[in-house]
This record gives C-alpha cells, sequence and structure tokens, in this order.
C-alpha cells in the first residue's frame, strides 16, 4: 500500500530504506562485525536465538560470514561495506540505498561491492539505487533505469542503453564509459541498439576502429628526466603495544626502491592496505623507515642527498602532501589568512608575505577570492587553496592522496588539468595515490604499483593495465579500452590505449 513520504518520521524511513553510507566507518557502533550486523535487531528486542540466525544469514548474503568475530577496524574497506549491508538487511527493508560505494575502495573491491549488491537484488528481490559518479564500474552489472539530476532536477530518466546514445552525460558533466568515448574520437556513431552498456556485448565497425587506430599518430616518446626523489631499499613494520610485549605486524614496505623525476607525474596505486599511504607518510618525514634512504634533489645540477637529517617542517619545503579532503587541512577563516600561515610560522615578513601569497592565489586562480572567508569557497576551490599554502613556501614536489575521490567529471578535470598546468609551468613533480585507473591512465606518465608493501610494477599504466598479472596481484582493474581493442584484434592494445589517451588530451586542450 502506498504512503506519503511527508507525513512519516525518520523511524519510518528507517524500516523501509535502508542506507549504506559512503564513509562506512560512520556507520560502526560495534566492537565486533556480528555486534554491528545485530544492532538494529537488539534495538528491537529480538529474542537471541533468532538474532544469531538472522545475522548469520545476513552476513551469508553479503558474503561477510568469514569475518563476523572481527573487530570492524580489522577489515578491509571492502568487508566493512559488507557489514554495513549486512547490518540494513537485518530490519528486512524494501529498498537499499547506497551513497558512493565506490568512493572508498580499490578497483577490484568495487567490481566486487557491484557483484553483491547485483547478488542481492536477484536473491531478495528488493529495490536497488545506487548514488554513484563512477557509472562505467556500476555498469559492471545490469541496472534498469538512470537518473541523472542536474541543480536539484531531473534531467533525464531512462533505460541504460538510451541514455548512453543521448548527449546527456556530455551535457550534464558526467563521465561516459571510455570505450564509448574511443568511438567517438573514432567518429563511430552508435545507438541504443547497438547495446552501448557492455563493451562485451558492444556492436561497433571494427574495421574503422582498426582504420583509425592505424592512422592515429603515435604519442610523443618522453626523453629520460633528472631524478628527483629516490627511494632506495625503504622498509617499515607497524608494531601492536601489548601489556608486556611488542608484536610487530608483517612488513606495510619492505625493500621498495624507485624514484621520481623533476617534473614527472607519477600513480602510485594498490589495493586497501598496500603501502601507499606508509610510503607517502615516509617520504614526508611523519614516520621514520626501519631501513632504506630516501634522497632529494639539493638543486637543479647538484645532485642527490639524504633527507633522513631533515625535520617534517623542512621537509614541507621540498615536499607537500595534499590531503583527500581540504577541509582536513583547513585552519583559518580568511583565505589570505590560510595561505600566509606557513610562512608566519618561519617569521617571514608580512611584506614578503603579501608578495609571495599574493602571486601564489594568482598561480591557483584564487586571487579574486584573497580577502574571503574559506567557507565561501568551492570544494575545488578550497582543494586549490591548500595546494597554494603548500606552494607557497617552495615545495618542489607534491604528493596528492586521491585528488579526484567524489569529484563528477566536470570538477575531476577542472582539478586535474589545473595540476598539469601548474606542474608544466612549475616544473613541478606530482606525485598522486589513487584507486582512479581513469586518472592513471589520462594525467600520470607513469605508476608505480604496490601489493603487500612490495613494488609489483614500475612503468607505463597502459601497459600495467594491459597486464592480467600486476592486475590480479594488486587488485586493479583491467581498463574497457583493453576489452575494445581485443574485441577489434587490434594487435598491440597497450599501444592502441596511448593513442586515445592522445587523442583525449588534444581534445581537453581543444586542438
Amino acid at each position: 500500500m502506498d504512503r506519503e513520504a511527508a507525513g512519516l518520521e525518520l523511524f519510518d524511513f528507517s524500516k523501509m530504506v535502508g542506507t549504506v553510507l559512503q564513509d562506512t566507518d560512520g556507520q560502526f557502533v560495534g566492537l565486533t562485525a556480528a555486534e554491528d550486523i545485530a544492532f538494529a535487531a537488539e534495538n528491537d528486542g529480538v529474542p537471541p536465538e533468532e538474532m544469531h540466525r538472522r545475522v548469520l544469514e545476513a552476513a551469508k548474503l553479503t558474503q561477510i560470514e568469514g569475518y563476523i568475530d572481527k573487530s570492524p577496524q580489522d577489515l578491509s574497506g571492502g568487508q566493512k561495506q559488507r557489514v554495513s549491508m549486512a547490518g540494513v538487511l537485518m530490519d528486512d527493508v524494501e529498498i537499499l540505498l547506497f551513497d558512493e560505494p565506490l568512493a572508498n575502495l580499490d578497483p577490484a573491491a568495487g567490481k566486487q561491492a557491484i557483484e553483491i549488491i547485483d547478488r542481492l537484488h536477484r536473491e531478495t528481490g528488493k529495490t536497488i539505487l545506487i548514488i554513484e559518479h563512477r557509472l562505467e564500474d556500476v555498469l559492471h552489472r545490469p541496472v534498469d533505469r538512470i537518473i541523472v539530476l542536474e541543480k536539484g532536477r531531473i534531467k533525464a530518466d531512462m533505460p541504460p542503453e538510451e541514455l548512453l546514445a543521448s548527449r546527456v552525460l556530455w551535457e550534464t558533466g558526467v563521465r561516459e564509459p571510455l570505450y564509448l568515448s574511443c568511438l567517438r574520437y573514432a567518429g563511430l556513431g552508435f545507438t541504443a541498439a547497438d547495446s552501448p552498456a557492455s563493451v562485451e556485448e558492444l556492436c561497433f565497425d571494427r574495421e574503422a576502429l582498426r582504420a583509425w587506430d592505424a592512422a592515429a599518430p603515435e604519442p610523443p616518446v618522453r626523453p629520460p628526466l633528472p631524478v628527483m626523489l629516490e627511494v632506495r631499499g625503504l622498509s617499515y613494520s607497524y608494531e601492536e603495544i601489548v601489556p608486556g610485549h611488542r608484536a610487530a605486524h608483517p612488513p606495510a614496505l619492505e625493500d621498495l626502491s624507485f624514484s621520481i623525476g623533476r617534473g614527472e607525474r607519477l600513480s602510485i596505486a594498490g589495493k586497501n592496505g598496500a603501502g601507499k599511504s606508509t610510503l607517502a607518510a615516509l617520504i614526508c618525514g611523519f614516520m621514520k623507515p626501519d631501513a632504506g634512504k630516501i634522497l632529494f634533489e639539493e638543486a637543479a645540477g647538484r645532485g642527490l642527498g639524504d633527507i633522513s637529517r631533515l625535520s617534517i617542517k623542512e621537509r614541507a619545503e621540498r615536499i607537500g602532501f595534499v590531503m583527500q579532503n581540504p577541509n582536513h587541512m583547513l585552519s583559518f577563516p580568511m583565505v589570505f589568512d590560510e595561505a600566509a600561515y606557513g610562512l608566519r610560522t618561519r617569521g617571514v615578513g608580512e611584506g614578503e608575505i603579501k608578495d609571495r601569497v599574493w602571486e601564489m592565489l594568482k598561480i591557483c586562480g584564487l586571487y579574486p577570492f584573497r580577502s574571503w572567508p574559506v567557507t565561501a569557497l568551492s570544494f575545488g576551490q578550497k582543494k586549490r587553496l591548500t595546494i597554494a599554502s603548500i606552494l607557497v613556501l617552495g615545495s618542489r614536489l607534491l604528493i596528492l592522496d586521491e585528488p579526484t575521490a567524489g569529484q563528477d567529471w566536470r570538477h575531476y578535470t577542472e582539478i586535474m588539468e589545473f595540476l598539469t598546468r601548474l606542474g608544466r609551468e612549475r616544473g613541478l613533480s606530482l606525485v598522486m595515490i589513487t584507486h582512479d585507473m581513469h586518472l592513471m591512465l589520462e594525467y600520470t606518465e607513469r605508476a608505480v604499483v604496490l601489493a603487500n608493501g612490495k613494488l609489483v610494477a614500475d612503468g607505463e599504466p597502459a601497459e600495467i593495465l594491459s597486464n592480467d598479472e600486476v592486475i590480479e596481484q594488486a587488485s586493479l582493474k583491467r581498463t574497457s579500452l583493453y576489452d575494445l581493442a581485443l574485441r577489434a584484434s587490434i594487435a598491440d592494445p597497450a599501444a592502441f590505449i596511448r593513442r586515445f589517451i592522445a587523442s583525449e588530451a588534444d581534445a581537453r586542450r581543444g586542438l
């Protein structure tokens, strides 16, 4: 029976709609996964035997039954998400709402999350709503309809095939699947009847795509770059302090070696827990390695020097770290004061501070807002302000943690084009920790891939994302461009991917 939503209380909604939040940590209330799953049933006074049965049933549905005795803090991102799913299933709600379920997951975990959501739909018959920017990843499993919102209004409500064949996604700044963008660059049209929602079922002119690939110019080969930072034999293990003794965990990093070139754009990829954040913390000096060295360019042409002797403050004048959420880095109410803080703590005179801050705000496109309150800035502008606050100190290397997480395509492109221009104009080296395979392909020339604390690949992104062994080891995801190349019988899929990326870069620059 239909009910008018306007007259319902929040409690009433909770019995009809179960929500899995983007930040699953915000939903945990129990000391173990089982306690967390049982929370709603406990509040409803369900008898223990019945509650235990329902917890096991929900855990089995979400494939988390082997982990219900563990603390939520000991689970991976994907496992935490499955615990949250099981928890909302305890009330037997009619609708399951997933708020950006892929935002904090590595590619393989994201793929598995979509598969579990699809399985829940098939086995329970519940209505599923998925709010997500990463449309191609969601379409790993079929959906009935896609609703596109723009400025609070419904722009489109269509079956996937019809939506993908239209121009709605381009008009609203939502990223279409890469394989469809490739067909457009090749001048190949498609309709809803061509099954555009699946690269495996897509109908297209294979001969025409091979002809485009053969005619596309080969991207220029970038000459070797002078080394700005070198990591040599880096190892680190966390310690768990237990009363009476210290227990060492398996190494978070083990004998890691690689370098970063001056002006290079490098991505660091790998599944959750692979050691990416630990590596960034060691480079910035937040922690000290158990073994190995980190060397940094003293000055152009003067070679590398060991930075172990430098304090965090001194390292910050060379290496900047940008958090995923800019709100976690902002301390002052006004834009100018935020950008000036680092210089003031170093005793720089106010006259010089004004000149340097204004120059950096101009470079970062924030000069018109120099007297504004920080709260009046958009998310992207706040991100640029955190970058300006770092670069004003003279940093020559920026490490960015998931720079495009939670961003739609339009804002994603705005942030990445800004960073690319900044790197090019100032000779900055950019290191991006990311789960986003699109970012890795489009905006970095090289990728370092970690798995279980070890280096498993160091090379060109197109080559790495065409290597099934590395993809399996590091929980990455093979790009749909590779699958499209295979379906078109293109001999060198990695070269095909490079040519597509070059064509897209030219299109962004308006060439």
